[in-house]
């Protein structure tokens, strides 16, 4: 008899974009095409596909990030984007910006002149000087408030203050690299956590940030580590970012104002203007690595030893994009504006408009200079099994669990708990067990609208002072102990509430 056929699953619909604004397409096969005026995506490995249909109103869509190289993407795709203001990003996870697209603003002679005239006038220096003096300000910030380094941050400040006397670029480039040595100097030795379940299952030099200089490259790419990988990855993101901000404005992203020579096949604009940003996400990957473990799953090792990234936290990660699009447009304005304003010294020259930040627009009504940007927060995971867990607790149920009966079994082998058996153990494991799925399977949604705690605390709860233990024991299947707590005015958990109402005969 021959084989049933598998029956073929149509791909997961989907018609909303995340928050942030950002789809990232991974896996083989992508498409991205028109459909009758929608976007219609599709992605995916395997037999697991997702599809989705934006239209051109509502869909919330600022950047389309694409991961791979298998796929195809249609002129008529490339012109809806651009119609809707939606960015098109081709990124390699190693961290290499493949393509990027995106509205451009409108060609000014006038500026692209002085833009190839900065190198050789003075203006680029100047404004080199002021891009690595942030970016060493921001070097210092992270020695002294992160990593508790004093002396390496004083390091980096005298060679912050000998950026006055720099006379060329290549001193200028020399204190930015003898600071960088110093400053990454401080990031090898730092702990990396990892969940226990996959301790053994990560290599040993994988256990800290290491190095920056990856030995498979001699420089930044190729990274060995995941901290540096992730770092790489943010990095791309941060320049596809830059450059689409520079085309806003008009400018020539292959020439640069002297930090990065300018040579084929490399934005060296870009790279210029992105410098005193990568503090902030340095700061921002310290702060999720000391906070949070990372997890196994989300990283593999290549034959060479290159560390790369899976396909879901690369989602996770370009969803920071507009964050770093915030933090990078201030600079980008920068180096325009002080550029245009060494075109003309006449009163009657325009003034640059300001696209990116809306700056003139804020100081005309008022309003603060620029508003603060927040860094996204990481996503909490449990620090036994790698699992997500909501809300302030550090590891999931059932790891709470096993660790609760891990401290009673000691306690009992030592001898301070009186009475707890195995067996003992093993029951009150169970009882734990139940309500904490209890718990986490609760949904406040169902809980009826007029039961809040002010009700409960002035109206319930003097009513369970008259009721027995027993009753509220039985009622709510708790022990009589802890009946007795909430008879002496302890509140229970929520999910407990409509049935002690009913029991005192409120609410019905």
């Amino acid at each position: 008899m021959a084989a049933a056929k598998n029956v073929y699953q149509l791909p997961q619909s989907h018609n909303s974009v995340p928050r942030h604004g950002v789809l990232t397409l991974f896996g083989y096969g992508i498409q991205v095409r028109v459909d009758r005026g929608h976007l219609v995506v599709e992605d995916g490995i395997g037999a697991e596909r997702y599809y989705y249909r934006l239209p051109r109103v509502g869909h919330g869509l600022k950047r389309l990030v694409v991961i791979g190289s298998d796929g195809l993407v249609s002129l008529a795709a490339l012109r809806w984007l651009r119609d809707q203001d939606a960015a098109f990003v081709l990124l390699e996870r190693n961290g290499k910006v493949l393509c990027v697209t995106g509205p451009v603003g409108s060609s000014d002679a006038k500026l692209r002149r002085a833009q190839g005239l900065a190198v050789s006038n003075g203006m680029g220096l100047e404004i080199c000087r002021r891009l690595i003096d942030a970016k060493l300000q921001g070097q210092e910030h992270v020695l002294r408030e992160r990593l508790n380094c004093q002396l390496t941050a004083d390091t980096v400040a005298g060679f912050r203050n000998k950026l006055g006397s720099a006379e060329n670029f290549d001193a200028i480039r020399n204190l930015e690299a003898n600071a960088a040595s110093a400053y990454f100097r401080e990031w090898r030795d730092l702990p990396v956590t990892w969940p226990k379940a996959d301790l053994q299952k990560i290599p040993v030099h994988w256990r800290s940030v290491g190095s920056r200089q990856s030995p498979l490259s001699g420089g930044p790419r190729l990274a060995v580590t995941p901290v540096h990988a992730i770092l790489n990855y943010c990095f791309a993101l941060l320049e596809a970012e830059t450059r689409l901000a520079l085309s806003a404005l008009g400018m020539d992203l292959g020439l640069g104002v002297g930090l990065h020579t300018d040579t084929a096949n490399r934005d060296s604009l870009a790279l210029d203007v992105l410098e005193p940003v990568r503090p902030q996400v340095e700061m921002w990957l310290l702060d999720w690595v000391a906070r949070e473990p990372l997890r196994r799953a989300d990283f593999f090792e290549t034959a060479t030893g290159n560390c790369r990234l899976m396909s879901q936290i690369c989602t996770k990660l370009s969803g920071t994009a507009p964050v770093w699009r915030k933090l990078v447009a201030p600079w980008a304005e920068f180096v325009a504006h002080t550029i245009w304003a060494g075109t003309s010294k006449s009163k009657g020259s325009r003034l640059l408009s300001t696209p990116l930040t809306q700056q003139h627009r804020r100081v005309a009504k008022g309003r603060p200079a620029l508003p603060e940007v927040k860094t996204p927060k990481p996503e909490r995971l449990c620090r036994g099994c790698g699992k997500t867990v909501q809300g302030k607790s550090m590891n999931c149920a059932e790891c709470d669990v096993e660790i609760a009966t891990k401290r009673l079994v000691e306690a009992a082998r030592a001898g301070r708990v009186a009475g707890h058996t195995p067996e003992a153990i093993a029951k009150q494991t169970a009882t734990h067990r139940k309500h904490v799925q209890a718990q986490a399977a609760w949904n406040p949604a169902k809980q009826p609208a007029w039961l809040t705690e002010q009700v409960f605390l002035e109206k319930i709860q003097p009513a369970l002072a008259r009721t027995s233990a027993t009753a509220i024991a039985k009622r709510i299947g708790v022990s009589r102990w802890y009946a007795g707590r909430i008879r002496e005015g302890y509140r229970p958990h929520p999910r407990h509430w409509v049935a002690l109402a009913k029991m005192v005969g409120i609410g019905m």
